[in-house]
């Protein structure tokens, strides 16, 4: 029997589970200094990070994951970069009718650029970050200084340049550094998660534990759903002291409570243990009687009860040896089960045994975190080379790895992120399993143009960097999917925007007008540079407002002028000089939801003043901004 509590709601610890709804990692275990008792707590210091624009001290002990640099790596997560998106439609795959993106540039300048627009709308995301084996890997987080403030910084050498290890092939191998890379990331990843979303991401031993601890923080230890394990088909390592690594890991987490992955369809060898058939179907039988953990009378008391067999007798769930078991489910269930016919009773020597009746049809089989039978990493390299023309890209995954991945948690038009692209596997399994169930998920990669080394066979193939070997992955895999067997209810949307990540279109005096000089003010009276064009200065604003960079764009000359149509008149953009009051009247009887404009761009001050009065005259609903 529970008791009354007899005491007010302790609403200290209501508030910190709202703290803990907002910042999962402000949230750790701390002793009370009172009774002794462990109790969950506010980690003040954390929160302050969170909530600053620089890097707090005052660290305390307490239970959590530290390192060098994490404060710093926090701080880079939230600090704000003047950076854009520039579309580049020469290299892009049905730049107007496509709703997949392929993003060039640094991840984490480009995650920071979605989070207006992709904020709590990612149902899936999946990486394979680098496994910090030796090699170098630097992600500049610090957007201001030079690959040599980096080594300093980050303790690789002294002021002199003097190196502090022994080698950087060692150093590579330093935890902090790759922590700090992934924290940052993926404490924006989080954000863009739908409430039911899922993360994937491959790692192997060397950083499994750290990565594991990193996620427990930013997505909540209750949200980890598990870790799969694969072979890889690759065995790696030498040497007589360590063990042969044939495996590797995916770490699963949802972003809350709502996240369900889908159970996956049965194979045929599967199904042959549904050795036995009648109207309903086939189906197999299991015995009613729980076995297994948790089947004493004491775990579920409710399901100890006695059931009529057909001879008249009664049956009780008592174990071999004789203690007193529990039925699977409660006795009401249980009469349910007898209307739906889906009890059957077997002659045993002990008397009759119920047991419970399992169908076929319409059964999925819950995902297990040992993924057997699936394709190795060779098979990922085979297909890639296929596509590509020979061995551009030397560790893709497997295709099947990440088309499982999907299947457990995605279905329709989700939305799908890779911000570790490397050569698009991601983008693949999308295509493909579009074709397979008529999906029409939508793809985000993101892309480093990390440069190919001279002489490598990649270079050799044509290929400048890494973006250059996706983008042809992808339209490879595209034309090869959609020219073979595919769903009728997939839209075949095999193409992709290419948005490169970049200094901003505005000028200095835009961000920083205190830093400029007065004999710079008459080159800084139009505040755009002047390499931009139209179409640079239109995803700005849609990265700006918020607005999905995939929606429908159509260009349209209004009165001379060159204006922008973005989902019919959801937006409209205008960024050309000498835009008259007719000009303006005209795009406000079409009553756009946005309409934008260039600060400079109107014939006269007096028009530019007019705008608004037109605007509220004509279509008072409209937002009207300029740049």
């Amino acid at each position: 029997m529970n008791k009354l509590k007899m005491h007010s709601p302790d609403l200290s610890q209501e508030n910190i589970a709202k703290i803990r709804d907002l910042f999962p990692g402000c949230v750790t275990e701390a002793r009370d200094e009172a009774t002794g008792a462990v109790r969950v707590a506010v980690d003040f210091d954390q929160l302050r990070q969170e909530l600053s624009g620089h890097v707090i001290e005052g660290p305390q002990e307490r239970y959590r994951l530290d390192w060098p640099g994490k404060r710093a790596a926090l701080l880079a997560s939230n600090a704000p970069i003047a950076k854009t998106l520039r579309p580049a439609l020469e290299e892009s795959v049905n730049f107007d009718v496509t709703k997949n993106l392929f993003i060039e540039g640094d991840n984490l300048e480009a995650l920071k650029l979605l989070q207006e627009t992709y904020l709590g709308a990612v149902k899936f995301i999946y990486i394979d970050p680098p496994y910090n084996t030796g090699n170098d890997f630097v992600y500049d987080d610090d957007f201001s200084e030079s690959s040599s403030d980096f080594l300093l910084r980050s303790n690789q050498v002294d002021e002199k340049g003097i190196s502090l290890v022994a080698s950087r092939e060692a150093n590579g191998r330093l935890h902090s550094s790759w922590l700090s890379m992934i924290y940052s990331r993926l404490k924006i990843a989080r954000s863009l998660l739908t409430p039911n979303g899922f993360i994937f991401i491959s790692i192997d031993e060397i950083e499994l534990s750290g990565l594991i601890k990193v996620c427990d923080e930013i997505f909540g230890e209750s949200n980890r759903r598990g870790i799969i394990s694969r072979a890889t088909g690759t065995p790696s390592g030498q040497g007589n002291d360590i063990l042969v690594n044939e495996i590797d890991y995916v770490v699963v987490y949802a972003r809350s409570s709502e996240a369900r992955l889908i159970g996956l369809p049965f194979r045929e060898e599967d199904e042959k243990i549904y050795d036995q058939e009648d109207e309903h179907g086939r189906y197999l039988t299991r015995t009613l009687r729980k076995t297994g953990g948790e089947d004493r009378r004491e775990d579920r008391p409710t399901m100890f009860y006695p059931i009529v067999a057909p001879d008249g007798s009664k049956v009780l769930p008592y174990g071999p040896t004789g203690y007193e078991s529990r039925w699977r489910c409660a006795e009401q269930s249980f009469k349910q089960l007898v209307k739906e016919n889906r009890i059957e009773w077997k002659q045993t020597d002990e008397g009759f045994r119920p047991y419970q009746k399992f169908y076929l049809e319409g059964r999925l089989k819950q995902p297990s975190n040992l993924w057997q039978g699936i394709e190795g990493n060779k098979k990922g390299s085979l297909t890639a080379k296929e596509l590509l023309g020979g061995k551009a890209f030397e560790t893709p995954k497997p295709v099947e790895l990440i088309q499982r991945c999907l299947q457990i948690s995605t279905s329709g038009d989700d939305v799908v992120l890779d911000f570790f692209a490397g050569a698009s596997t991601t983008a693949h399994a999308v295509l493909n399993i579009n074709a397979v169930d008529g999906g029409n998920r939508k793809f985000i990669m993101i892309q480093l143009p990390e440069a190919c080394a001279k002489g490598s066979e990649a270079f050799n193939l044509g290929f400048k960097n890494v973006a250059e070997i996706s983008k042809r992955r992808i339209a490879a895999a595209g034309k090869k999917i959609a020219g073979g067997t595919c769903h009728k209810e997939w839209r075949k949307d095999v193409g992709f925007r290419v948005l490169k990540v970049d200094t901003s279109n505005m000028q200095d005096v835009y961000y920083r007008p205190d830093q400029i000089d007065q004999k710079d003010l008459l080159a800084a009276v139009d505040n755009i540079k002047p390499d931009r064009n139209p179409e640079d200065l239109l995803f700005q604003v849609l990265v700006d407002w918020g607005v999905d960079l995939t929606l429908p764009i159509k260009r349209e000359t209004v009165k001379g002028k060159t204006v922008f149509f973005v989902d019919g008149n959801a937006l409209i953009a205008c960024f050309e000089t000498g835009l008259t009051e007719e000009l303006v009247k005209e795009l406000a009887g079409r009553e756009p939801l946005r309409v934008i404009f260039r600060d400079n761009g109107f014939v006269s001050d007096a028009v530019k003043i007019n705008v608004e009065q037109v605007f509220r005259q004509l279509s008072p609903g409209t937002d009207v901004k300029s740049i």
